[in-house]
């Protein structure tokens, strides 16, 4: 299995709402980096402290959120994921649409790193309650 496959994989996982199918390939020690500005910014350490810290604070937080993939660049050890976020922000009940990129590191079949780079003031205007 190639890392474009993995990372295939894993976005199958995502849309089959298969939380361990999504950490399955995340390293013991993956650095996971949310966009700064996104409503989970930050740098996250272990798979444990992804499907924390991520995943669910966005099911919690957003009601149909889904992430569709445009596009799938595979450079090797490094793959881009590009495509859109949606969804809507449970407690403003505003829905938004974002571009976001992906872009993801692995070494011998696991992510050691992932980046998120996404609009963060489109989906921050779903999110602050600006009553």
């Amino acid at each position: 299995m190639s890392n474009a496959d993995i990372i295939r994989a894993h976005y199958a996982a995502s849309d089959r709402g298969d939380l361990a199918g999504m950490l399955a390939p995340l390293a013991d020690d993956v650095r996971w980096t949310e966009a700064e500005g996104f409503p989970y910014a930050g740098t996250y350490i272990g798979p444990h402290a992804v499907a924390e810290n991520v995943f669910a604070r966005i099911q919690r937080d957003f009601e149909g959120f889904m992430l569709t993939v445009d596009e799938l660049i595979d450079g090797g050890d490094a793959v881009v994921g590009l495509g859109t976020y949606s969804g809507t922000y449970r407690a403003t009940d505003r829905p938004f649409s974002a571009r976001v990129a992906h872009i993801w590191h692995l070494a011998d079949g696991k992510v050691t790193t992932f980046e998120q780079v996404t609009d963060t003031e489109v989906v921050n205007r779903a999110v602050v309650d600006r009553g």
